[in-house]
């Protein structure tokens, strides 16, 4: 699901887009991770025009998890502009949720 991003391209995949992005800060071995991976992708196609949702594994990528201080998964945040303007931790949002905060920061 989703583009993967790394530490090393996160600048340009993330901080560089002209779209607000949402990245899934997320684990292999986190259960509630994967449990969100059915919502984003819905999420992706329902807001493809106005939203990148990319992924990005905390295990592989240390020095973005630990620039914007995550510490727990899955961590979800908005990016706008090069900055992170929002997030929301925890796997409890629906895709009706996420999409009606995806849409705040798009507008």
């Amino acid at each position: 699901m989703g583009q993967h991003v790394t530490d090393a391209d996160f600048a340009n995949q993330v901080l560089a887009s002209d779209k607000l992005v949402l990245v899934d800060f997320w684990a292999e071995w986190c259960g509630p991770c994967k449990a969100m991976d059915p919502i984003l992708e819905q999420v992706a196609g329902d807001l493809a025009d106005k939203v990148n949702i990319v992924k990005l594994d905390v295990d592989s990528n240390p020095s973005t998890v630990t620039q914007y201080n995550v510490r727990a998964m899955p961590t979800l945040m908005i990016f706008k502009n090069g900055q992170p303007v929002d997030m929301k931790v925890g796997a409890g949002q629906s895709r009706v949720q996420l999409v009606k905060w995806l849409e705040t920061h798009a507008a």
